[in-house]
């Protein structure tokens, strides 16, 4: 980082990301351009909705922390339940695939998703046969 960053989620503005009807809304902390070593971005989650799809990073690591709202995160030794105040920690290689949900019918879910930023960095969607690679100059879809 080149600076110090002050951030409040309330008043942080958002991103919206969809795809196949599913719908997150991502408000940037440490944008990937400002760090060499870490990133951070609140995360919401409506009702019924996931972030990101199932996933691995190869050299990256990330920790979520649960703002508010209930979570169910998809791993590979089954679903983990988490709810406010409850931290999750991902390495770096298959074993942390993971996905994250809102299973409420009614709130919201907040988290923190904060990890490393290594680049490159390759993302494989597990047991999707895609995957895409992240650098400094952009982000490049592929299959597998």
């Amino acid at each position: 980082m080149k600076e110090i960053i002050v951030k409040n989620y309330k008043e942080t503005e958002g991103a919206v990301q969809s795809a196949n009807g599913n719908s997150f809304t991502v408000k940037n902390i440490i944008p990937q351009e400002l760090t060499d070593r870490c990133c951070a971005n609140f995360v919401e989650v409506a009702p019924g909705n996931y972030a990101y799809g199932y996933h691995y990073h190869e050299n990256n690591e990330e920790i979520f922390y649960i703002i508010s709202g209930e979570a169910s995160v998809k791993t590979r030794n089954g679903d983990v339940k988490l709810k406010a105040g409850d931290a999750i920690c991902f390495p770096a290689n298959i074993n942390g695939s993971h996905v994250i949900s809102n299973p409420s019918k009614t709130e919201k879910l907040v988290y923190l998703d904060f990890g490393t930023a290594n680049t490159p960095d390759i993302v494989h969607f597990t047991g999707a046969g895609a995957g895409m690679a992240i650098s400094k100059s952009g982000i490049y879809n592929f299959t597998e």
